[in-house]
C-alpha cells in the first residue's frame, strides 16, 4: 500500500516504577534520515533502534525521542553508604583541628550530596531494553498505519489529477485534424496572394516540414503512456515515491513540448492546464515514500 512520509506516532508504558514514552515524527526526505534522542540508560539500544526503524520505513526524516521518568506512585528506597559517611566525618574533624579559626558549618544534607554517598537500586537494564524495543515496535506499527492512511488520500488526489490530464490530452488530440486544416487553409491563402507561380515540388517539401514540426501526436501519445504508468505505479505494494517523481518530470517535459510545438492557441491552453495539474501532482508526490 502506498505510504506518505509524513506521520506522527507515540506510545508509553509503565514498568517497574518507570514511565517509558516514545514519540516518532516523520516528514518527507529524499532518503532515510534518522535522528534519535535517548536517555543515557538506553544509549546501548541506539544501533538496535536504528535497525528496527529501517524495517518499517525506507524514506523520510524520522525523529525518535525516548524518555524515562519515575511514575507518581514510585517509592524510591535510598541506601546510605555508611562507611563513606564515617570517613567523611573523620576527614572534616581532621581539617577543623588543623584550622586556626572556625570553619563554616555543614549539614547532613551537604554530606549526602557527596558522590557515592547514596546508593539507588539498580535497574535491570536487559529487561528494560526488551520492554523498550517492544514498545518501539508498537509505535512504529502505528506510524506505518498513519502513513498508509495519508498515503491512501494522496493516491486518490493523484488519480483524480491523472484523470483530468487525460481529459486535456483527449481534447488536444481532437484538435489535431482542425489544426491541420487551419494550417492548410493558411498556406493556400498566402499562395493566392502571390503574384508568381511557386515551385510546386519545393512547396510540397516545405509543407511536409511545417506539418511535421507542428505535429504533436507523438507528445500526446507519450503523455498517455506516462499517465498510465503513474496509475499502474500507484497500485504497487512497495516504495514508489522516487519512480513517481521521475514520471512526473517526464510528464511535465511532454506537456511543455506540446505547448511550444502546437502553434494552436487552444492546444496551448490545454498544455497550460496540464502543467498546472502536473505541478499539483508534483507537490503531492514529494510526500510519498
Amino acid at each position: 500500500m502506498m505510504r506518505s512520509m509524513t506521520a506522527f506516532a507515540g506510545s508509553e508504558t509503565e514498568w517497574e516504577g518507570l514511565l517509558i514514552a516514545v514519540e516518532i515524527r516523520a516528514v518527507n526526505h529524499r532518503f532515510l534520515d534518522l535522528s534519535l534522542r535517548l536517555p543515557e540508560t538506553l544509549r546501548g539500544l541506539e544501533a538496535a533502534i536504528r535497525s528496527l526503524i529501517g524495517d518499517y520505513a525506507q524514506r523520510g526524516r524520522i525523529e525518535c525521542t525516548l524518555t524515562l521518568k519515575p511514575t507518581d506512585q514510585t517509592t524510591t528506597t535510598l541506601k546510605i553508604n555508611l562507611p563513606l559517611m564515617i570517613e567523611l566525618i573523620k576527614a572534616t574533624k581532621t581539617i577543623e583541628s588543623m584550622a586556626s579559626h572556625p570553619l563554616g558549618a555543614f549539614s547532613a544534607l551537604d554530606l549526602l550530596k557527596w558522590p557515592g554517598a547514596l546508593h539507588q537500586p539498580e535497574t535491570d537494564r536487559d529487561a528494560l531494553q526488551k520492554v523498550t524495543l517492544l514498545m518501539m515496535r508498537d509505535a512504529l506499527q502505528r506510524l506505518v498505519e498513519e502513513r498508509e492512511r495519508e498515503g491512501l488520500q494522496l493516491g486518490h488526489l493523484i488519480k483524480s489529477r491523472c484523470e483530468l490530464i487525460q481529459e486535456e490530452v483527449r481534447k488536444a488530440r481532437g484538435r489535431l485534424p482542425i489544426v491541420k486544416d487551419q494550417l492548410k487553409d493558411k498556406v493556400l491563402n498566402r499562395l493566392s496572394e502571390l503574384t508568381f507561380s511557386p515551385d510546386t515540388e519545393r512547396l510540397e517539401q516545405e509543407l511536409v516540414y511545417l506539418a511535421q514540426k507542428m505535429d504533436v501526436a507523438e507528445e500526446l501519445d507519450r503523455l498517455d503512456l506516462h499517465l498510465l504508468e503513474i496509475l499502474k505505479t500507484l497500485d504497487q505494494d512497495q516504495p514508489i515515491g522516487r519512480r513517481l517523481d521521475f514520471l512526473i518530470q517526464e510528464l511535465h517535459r511532454e506537456a511543455n513540448t506540446l505547448g511550444s510545438k502546437s502553434g494552436d492557441i487552444e492546444t496551448s491552453r490545454y498544455s497550460v492546464e496540464m502543467k498546472v495539474l502536473i505541478e499539483q501532482m508534483r507537490e503531492q508526490v514529494q510526500n510519498i515514500e
